[in-house]
């Protein structure tokens, strides 16, 4: 075990050599900017929290447009918390992982209605804080307060199973355990929160999952797979003509009584180079389910219904979905439609069928569209989620799924969304018993115009 383990010579290169690379190639992103610039404590850790929930999950560049515009509409923890989650959720629409926002958007209100700052410290941020892990809660302390500890995320794994040659799955609790035991003796005690974006800068630009370049890394010295790798007189990855210096080191994944070096079943691949590491048991088999969607339009508007307060997607709007199974298989859609909603759909079209990738789930959609020359008269369908007509301006700006989003397009696609659908009615009649989101906006703009 000791051979995974730096040494104190090696920490103290370490620390110099990465916070090096840091200074001289670190990305001037908003949150940086932002969190450097902010004297409030609490204002720089808000800066810093909404950033590393945005980050989870997500890649830095889709995460730009959303930080700025969220923290353009809500610059502060209390301004946040005087929002509605509807609101919330359509700031997070197109971002995926849309419990991020709803918890984001409750620890915001929890914080302003006990009246208390924010936590400063690793522990308490998990503590308090609802949706806050280990992770955020050290990233938060390290770069907003400046305490001295470690951070652990898929970059950081990466680079040190890399440099230590750590073997055994990297998402078991004992390696896990053991790379934030790593992450906190290394880190640099003046300089916590660099240190640790420099860990995961490091991660994000040159110890990547595919073509790491190692001939780059102010870390390779140190690097045990990129010594073994040259020892071996070959490339250690996918960079370019590397020059080869051979050198003896310790086999250390053939050290039996260690835990964490490789095992004899998943042996060291040379083609491979240093990308035999992290090593991961392999994942069980997404969920695939099959749905059939149905895009009903009236006049100008579309029918939405607002999925459950909890589990997948919670709270965001969509078209009609209809589980496939194999008792609904040779069910009739419009028979569906009607019996959920209580109004009939002529004009049915079978667009496409579209598959949308979660994280642990993979969804089909059969799309199909119709018109319907009756809105119903209530607020709710008939298992006792709320509805929704909405026009296109306002279907796009509403709190929506990426899928949905992609449903719509192919319907554009076909020529079925239309900016007005005659129907025999001459005026629409107005719906008893119905909010819809338009007159909710109009409702919010006039205010406004009145303060």
């Amino acid at each position: 075990m000791k051979h995974h383990q730096f040494t104190n010579e090696e920490i103290i290169i370490f620390r110099k050599k990465l916070l090096a690379f840091y200074d001289k190639n670190k990305r001037d992103l908003p949150w940086r900017l932002l969190a450097k610039s902010l004297k409030d404590s609490d204002q720089r850790g808000y800066a810093v929290w909404v950033s590393e929930i945005m980050l989870q999950q997500t890649q830095v560049a889709t995460v730009i447009n959303y930080y700025n515009n969220w923290m353009k509409k809500w610059p502060s923890i209390a301004s946040l918390a005087s929002a509605t989650l509807e609101e919330v959720n359509e700031a997070w629409s197109g971002l995926g992982y849309y419990s991020r926002g709803r918890r984001l958007h409750e620890a915001a209100k929890k914080l302003i209605e006990s009246g208390q700052p924010m936590p400063k410290s690793s522990k308490s941020l998990v503590k308090e804080l609802p949706g806050i892990g280990p992770y955020t809660a050290s990233a938060i302390a390290s770069i907003a307060f400046n305490e001295v500890c470690g951070v652990v995320d898929g970059n950081v794994i990466r680079v040190l199973t890399r440099i230590r040659m750590i073997g055994a799955d990297s998402s078991s609790k004992a390696v896990n355990d053991f790379i934030w035991e790593l992450a906190n003796t290394i880190v640099d005690e003046e300089r916590p929160g660099d240190f640790n974006q420099g860990m995961m800068e490091l991660g994000a630009t040159v110890c990547t999952p595919k073509s790491p370049q190692c001939s780059q890394c102010p870390l390779s010295t140190l690097c045990m797979s990129y010594k073994k790798v040259t020892s071996k007189g070959i490339k250690c990855s996918k960079d370019g003509n590397i020059p080869i210096k051979k050198e003896e080191i310790i086999d250390i994944e053939n050290i039996q009584s260690c835990k964490f070096c490789l095992a004899d079943s998943t042996p060291w691949d040379s083609k491979l180079g240093v990308m035999n590491f992290p090593r991961k048991n392999k994942n069980k088999s997404p969920l695939a389910e099959e749905y059939d969607v149905a895009v009903i339009q009236n006049n100008n508007k579309f029918l939405l219904v607002q999925r459950p307060n909890k589990g997948l997607l919670a709270g965001l709007w969509e078209f009609p979905l209809f589980l496939r199974t194999e008792n609904s298989k040779n069910e009739i859609l419009s028979l569906q439609v009607e019996k959920r909603f209580s109004i009939k759909i002529e004009k049915i079209k079978e667009i496409n069928t579209i598959t949308h990738i979660f994280s642990h789930r993979h969804h089909t959609y059969h799309v199909v569209t119709g018109v319907t020359e009756a809105i119903t008269d209530s607020s709710s369908d008939n298992e006792g989620l709320k509805i929704v007509w909405l026009t296109k301006d306002s279907l796009l700006k509403s709190a929506i799924s990426t899928a949905v989003k992609k449903i719509f397009k192919e319907c554009e696609e076909h020529g079925v969304v239309q900016a007005k659908l005659a129907v025999k009615r001459k005026r629409e009649v107005a719906v008893k018993g119905q909010r819809t989101l338009d007159a909710l906006f109009s409702l919010q703009t006039n205010k406004k115009k009145k303060e």
